[in-house]
């Protein structure tokens, strides 16, 4: 299972929270630009601490590169020549080759970028020194099965199955760049197709016409999440070697959520499927806890004739709020860097790795300063809390919607 993390704090809630892979951004050469991404310093330490922990961390470098780009790329894959990720994410064949001639220790993925969608290509990209090809989101798990079996046994698949999905085709898109100059490919997509569209005819300007029947006008190219947790079996018969969840630019609530929920359905099915089906309801209820739009399955089951759309609104369902995640113990108090308000006397939840929620009652909240406080706002304040012993460190709290 292979986790997203847009922070060193987040790579870390995605190890304790059941990743068996972390892939995060360096500061350049990935597609999420407005990610907060890691530092050198950052990457090292994360690396460091993964490894600790058994988990295996990947770094993108899945930009479609100019000219321009190139001699940084080049001195980039330097630098993590020395720290040592696990593998590199790769879209770009110039740049793909320039990691193999700098890099060669690291194992090259072929991102889904590259719009992999034959097994012809797949070949291609072995025959170049790719350990592992990740699909592109617009292939069916009868497309998949058939790629497993025509390309050689140790060439990996790998296929995102939870998370945000792309209008365009396995995420090439030039909205962004035609509405505001800022390039999708390069790193700096500002997901134009969640916004609201409407029709104006050319005689009649300023007159806006619904595109579909309803008064708001539409969202027509807001895609729904991808969601496979109740097909678990399915994806693992398919011949899939690694499970993708989307999301470097989402919260440590959305990770701890998504990652502790398919690491305890991957290990219930590994029990077998009679354990893996008896505790569905339980993968359905946890899922739902983190912000996300309407589920979808895709296009693994063939084409969705429209069902992968959002077409009322662009707006999230929230069912909790992420409060911060737990830090050190300090004279019977818990460390948190809060994200958002909670006060004294609210109950909340501490979420924990193996699957637990406890709920507990807020009874002291002290600043860094020793003074007692009645609330913690949201200014990212360092507060120091009461769980009545019930937290650990890495544990996330978080609170109803």
């Amino acid at each position: 299972m292979l986790i997203p993390a847009g922070s060193l704090e987040v790579l870390k809630i995605a190890v304790m929270f059941g990743a068996d892979a972390v892939y995060v951004g360096g500061e350049a050469f990935g597609l999420r630009a407005k990610a907060k991404n890691f530092s050198m310093d950052d990457m090292r330490e994360g690396i460091a601490f993964a490894h600790a922990h058994g988990v295996k961390v990947y770094v993108t470098a899945n930009i479609l590169a100019h000219n321009a780009d190139l001699d940084g790329v080049r001195a980039y894959f330097g630098e993590l020549g020395e720290i040592r990720p696990d593998a590199l994410i790769i879209a770009d064949p110039g740049v793909f080759e320039i990691a193999g001639e700098v890099c060669p220790e690291i194992e090259r993925h072929v991102s889904t970028q590259a719009n992999n969608t034959n097994y012809a290509t797949y070949n291609f990209w072995h025959k170049l020194g790719a350990s592992r090809v990740v699909t592109a989101r617009e292939l069916s798990l009868q497309e998949i099965r058939e790629l497993r079996e025509h390309v050689p046994e140790d060439l990996e698949i790998e296929t995102f199955v939870h998370g945000a999905m792309c209008i365009s085709y396995s995420g090439r898109c030039l909205l962004s760049n035609y509405f505001t100059g800022r390039d999708a490919n390069q790193g700096a997509c500002t997901h134009p197709c969640r916004w609201k569209y409407a029709v104006v005819e050319e005689t009649r300007p300023g007159e806006y016409m619904p595109v579909f029947e309803n008064e708001r006008g539409t969202f027509l190219f807001n895609s729904k999440d991808l969601c496979m947790i109740g097909h678990i079996p399915e994806l693992v018969e398919a011949g899939i070697d690694s499970f993708k969840v989307e999301g470097r630019m989402k919260a440590a609530l959305y990770v701890a959520t998504v990652a502790r929920t398919y690491r305890k359905a991957l290990d219930d099915y590994e029990k077998g499927i009679g354990e893996y089906h008896r505790n569905m309801p339980w993968y359905l209820e946890q899922i739902s806890c983190c912000t996300r739009r309407q589920f979808t399955t895709g296009f693994f089951f063939g084409k969705p004739d429209g069902h992968t759309q959002i077409y009322d609104n662009s707006t999230y369902l929230k069912e909790y709020i992420y409060l911060g995640i737990v830090g050190e113990k300090r004279d019977g108090l818990y460390k948190i860097e809060q994200r958002n308000k909670f006060s004294v006397g609210e109950e909340i939840e501490i979420m924990k790795p193996d699957g637990r929620n406890v709920k507990v009652t807020v009874t002291r909240i002290v600043n860094e300063g020793g003074a007692e406080q009645e609330s913690a706002p949201h200014a990212r304040q360092v507060v120091y809390v009461d769980l009545q012993g019930q937290a650990e460190e890495y544990d996330v709290l978080r609170k109803p919607a």
